[in-house]
């Protein structure tokens, strides 16, 4: 299944290869762009599935998702895997569950991501849902590349070794290679 994901990230542009800071603040020579999968439904469906199938052994009622990099993934994915769907968006630069979306609580939650490096956008969903004390049973994403060291029942379609560096000690910005920040959120790339 790797391979299969991978070679549809590289048909669609969704892997690029040079000196990028990721939207943890870490320095990487490879970044996953998953927004060029979701240009093309089919393939977005076809990973939805993917990783429905992933899911297939937890049981679970809603997968949240958060805004805006993962909201289609976990469209997908609730889709075929017949659950509801919801996700959380920043509000003054907090992850907020808003537009009326309500859990009860003991709700069985799976997140969804694109990419996982840190798990912080994970921890900031949780964050933004616990006051309604769900049971977050999994996380799902297309790329792990935590290689599953963070803590949360994660189930990938593609697990990387993370290539990542602290910005004071890259040697990609030694080398004097121009740094790129490909990410969705507002932070200013620092070199």
């Amino acid at each position: 299944m790797t391979n299969e994901v991978l070679n549809l990230l590289e048909q669609t542009e969704g892997v690029l290869h040079g000196h990028f800071c990721l939207t943890s603040g870490l320095h990487s020579d490879i970044y996953f762009q998953c927004a060029k999968l979701y240009q093309y439904p089919g393939i977005t469906e076809k990973l939805g599935k993917m990783l429905a199938e992933k899911l297939s052994d937890i049981e679970f009622d809603t997968i949240v998702a958060p805004a805006i990099g993962a909201v289609i993934i976990g469209y997908e994915t609730a889709k075929n895997a017949k659950k509801r769907n919801l996700f959380v968006e920043r509000k003054d630069g907090i992850m907020q569950l808003r537009r009326g979306y309500t859990l009860k609580k003991g709700e069985r939650v799976v997140i969804i991501e694109d990419v996982i490096t840190t798990a912080r956008t994970i921890k900031e969903t949780t964050e933004a849902i616990k006051e309604f004390e769900p049971e977050i049973v999994a996380v799902g994403c297309i790329v792990d590349r935590t290689k599953g060291k963070t803590g949360y029942n994660i189930k990938s379609l593609m697990q990387i070794d993370p290539v990542v560096y602290e910005p004071e000690n890259c040697p990609l910005c030694k080398e004097g290679i121009p740094l790129v920040k490909p990410g969705s959120r507002e932070e200013k790339a620092k070199a």
